[in-house]
């Protein structure tokens, strides 16, 4: 929704060797997905590229020829391998709405993945065919048919799930649990269901998440980030606990994440200049 944080992730995102483009999705499923996104590279004759996502609370459901599945929110880095040439599709869920496809709990799926056939029928047929696919349009037809299948429907307590998480994503004040539980009127312990059903993470890292995506962004994007000044804007209590969420969810003090996105964005530089260094 305008004006909601959404976490991007992609670290290091201006020198990632895929284009990517987003697709709203239909009517229909604009409920549960917030968009479908396109992946396609081109590394012939080139290394491999890591490429790494921070922890998020979305569910993306892949078609990748490796990596076919639903997965869930994270407290780690996603890490993927981009090599060769190919293509591939996910779908990003709005957090707290892809309940409607599991047989359990989204905790069940945390940290983890499910394979797409374990709750799509037919989900091979549509991988092949999006393997297969001349167009990002092909793609996207493909998998919302596959959604559609299923007759998703939108319980009241997931809706009430999604409106807790787009509060906390509208509100960068909301820094405590008991804070998110004044403004949507719910107790802590019932948020704590709410979120283990729907969401699949607990309400207090889901507050974290956004705080240190927000974080990660402002430290890639700062000539000279204030790290103090940064923390006390998030509502930590000290700079050594930022440093301390940061690093425990990015796997980078915030210092070596700034210096990692400068030193990748000279290098960038260096190969766009006529006799500078290839890297």
């Amino acid at each position: 929704m305008s004006g909601h944080r959404i976490p991007a992730g992609i670290v290091n995102a201006r020198e990632a060797k895929f284009s990517l483009v987003r697709h709203r999705p239909a009517p229909e499923l604009r409920p549960f997905v917030e968009h479908h996104w396109v992946l396609r590279w081109d590394l012939s004759g080139r290394p491999p590229q890591e490429q790494v996502v921070l922890p998020n609370l979305a569910v993306n459901v892949t078609f990748f020829r490796d990596a076919a599945g639903a997965f869930g929110p994270g407290k780690r880095p996603f890490r993927y391998t981009v090599a060769g040439t190919d293509h591939g599709i996910g779908m990003r869920f709005r957090p707290g709405a892809f309940r409607a496809f599991l047989t359990g709990p989204v905790s069940m799926i945390s940290g983890g993945s499910v394979p797409l056939t374990d709750l799509f029928p037919g989900a091979g047929g549509v991988t092949e065919s999006v393997r297969n696919a001349t167009d990002d349009f092909e793609m996207v037809r493909r998998c919302e048919e596959l959604l559609l299948a299923k007759d998703p429907v939108l319980t009241a307590a997931a809706r009430t799930a999604v409106e807790a998480v787009e509060t906390i994503a509208a509100d960068p004040a909301i820094t405590r649990v008991g804070e998110l539980s004044s403004r949507t009127g719910l107790s802590q312990r019932s948020l704590q269901r709410l979120f283990a059903e729907h969401v699949g993470a607990a309400p207090k890292w889901a507050i974290q998440v956004y705080r240190l995506n927000e974080a990660a962004a402002r430290i890639a994007t700062e000539e000279r980030p204030d790290y103090a000044e940064l923390a006390f804007t998030l509502g930590y209590s000290d700079q050594a606990h930022f440093i301390r969420d940061f690093r425990s969810v990015t796997g980078w003090a915030p210092s070596e994440y700034a210096r990692l996105n400068r030193v990748q964005e000279q290098e960038s530089r260096r190969e766009r200049i006529p006799g500078g260094r290839q890297v």
